[in-house]
């Protein structure tokens, strides 16, 4: 079947916080047609590819993508008509000639970001392929092991946490499914324990739940309780992963910790604290423990911690391959966390996936706290082969649909699947 592209339409949609997005359908030769839908961060990286919005604040609060559709339809789509979407490389440089920004300021990386996605979808669609399999870079296919968000703060809720994330990983299961069950089950028990307390049991952006505790460590301490009530072993079977999104409360050099009434602390105060939190508690990995400028205490933190647990950047590297490459010969960190629309085209994404793979790191999928229904991303976790995933919660469906779609995967695989790392 023909893998030329003979029209591209866009349209503006709505993320899960009720915001404007960008939606985007690619129309080829031979009739197949995809779609893509791109989500939206509220805790953004300084140095991510932008996301074009119009600004006019009597429309959706400034938050409308009119611009980035019109650019899609009016640009994008004229340049790339009779172009082979089954070339993601020539499509993807196409765009970025376009829009001839360092940070495709121009476009919009949420209008890029579309074409790019739905270009990838269609061509598979044409072949035959699964999505995953279309994208694969190897052999092997690994079903990803899931880091799940059940207590928020920060920028993701309006609780009394510091940090953003306190996510359950189910390292102790054999498959994906089985995973997702483990930790469901705790997700909900923590529901009652918390319920049980007279604590809200409301859920943040991505779907955790956000109570007033009295300090950072009483939300390890729950989740603790929770998973040894739903029968499983804090460590050995379900871990921890921490993401402080620590920029957000980094002030002139140093982390205020002002929601929880802790203080204020340096780079290698914090350091300290993450060590204290492993001691105590069974954490895997430690995302953006440091704010996206402090290089010199990220490369401090890693060669202190890097031993014990992952060290996670994703402000500091916004799926950029520049900036990973300097953080793989600086040793800033050992993982990156991969978002496609902080740097949105498909191909730049697949580089900084094959920097990490090559440098021996780990590498997290990862989905934005403004999400669509969209699974895109849970077949590019499976087909980049990494092991990794963020996509939120067990709860909220815009989340659920990328865990459902793994285990379709899961289930398609068989006995080829590989899960986990």
């Amino acid at each position: 079947m023909s893998t030329r592209i003979s029209a591209i339409t866009a349209m503006q949609i709505l993320d899960s916080r009720g915001n404007p997005t960008v939606r985007v359908g690619v129309t080829l030769e031979s009739g197949v047609r995809a779609t893509s839908s791109v989500p939206s961060g509220a805790s953004t990286g300084a140095n991510e590819a932008v996301e074009l919005r119009d600004g006019d604040d009597l429309r959706y609060n400034g938050k409308e993508v009119t611009q980035a559709v019109r650019n899609v339809i009016q640009v994008i789509a004229p340049a790339l008509k009779g172009m082979d979407a089954a070339r993601q490389a020539e499509i993807d440089q196409a765009m970025i000639r376009l829009d001839g920004t360092p940070n495709k300021s121009k476009l919009g990386a949420n209008a890029i970001l579309g074409v790019s996605q739905a270009c990838a979808r269609a061509a598979a669609e044409a072949r035959g392929q699964p999505l995953y399999a279309y994208l694969a870079v190897s052999q092997e296919m690994r079903v990803p092991m899931p880091m799940f968000n059940v207590l928020n703060g920060g920028k993701h809720a309006d609780s009394s946490l510091d940090f953003q994330e306190f996510m359950i990983v189910p390292v102790g299961a054999p498959s994906f499914a089985e995973g997702l069950r483990h930790c469901a089950e705790t997700f909900h028990v923590l529901k009652e324990i918390l319920h049980g307390r007279g604590l809200t049991t409301s859920v943040g952006d991505e779907g955790g739940f956000a109570p007033r505790l009295a300090t950072n460590e009483e939300a390890c301490e729950l989740i603790i309780e929770a998973i040894r009530a739903a029968g499983y072993r804090p460590g050995a079977d379900i871990a921890i992963a921490l993401d402080p999104a620590a920029s957000s409360f980094y002030e002139e050099g140093l982390y205020r910790l002002s929601r929880s009434h802790q203080g204020t602390k340096t780079s290698r105060q914090m350091t300290a604290l993450y060590q204290q939190w492993i001691d105590r508690f069974p954490i895997v990995s430690i995302e953006d423990g440091l704010a996206e400028n402090d290089w010199d205490g990220f490369r401090e933190q890693t060669a202190a911690l890097g031993s014990q647990v992952q060290i996670v950047g994703d402000d500091i590297l916004v799926t950029n391959p520049r900036f990973i490459a300097r953080a793989i010969k600086e040793k800033t960190c050992n993982a990156a966390l991969i978002k496609l629309n902080q740097i949105g085209t498909v191909t730049e994404t697949i580089e900084a996936v094959q920097l990490c793979r090559k440098a021996g790191w780990g590498y997290v999928i990862s989905h934005r706290s403004g999400e669509t229904e969209d699974t895109f991303m849970a077949d590019f976790a499976v087909a980049m082969g990494g092991g990794q995933l963020k996509s939120g919660s067990v709860c909220r469906g815009e989340r659920i649909a990328k865990y459902n779609r793994l285990l379709e995967i899961e289930q398609e695989l068989g006995s080829a699947a590989r899960f986990g790392r």
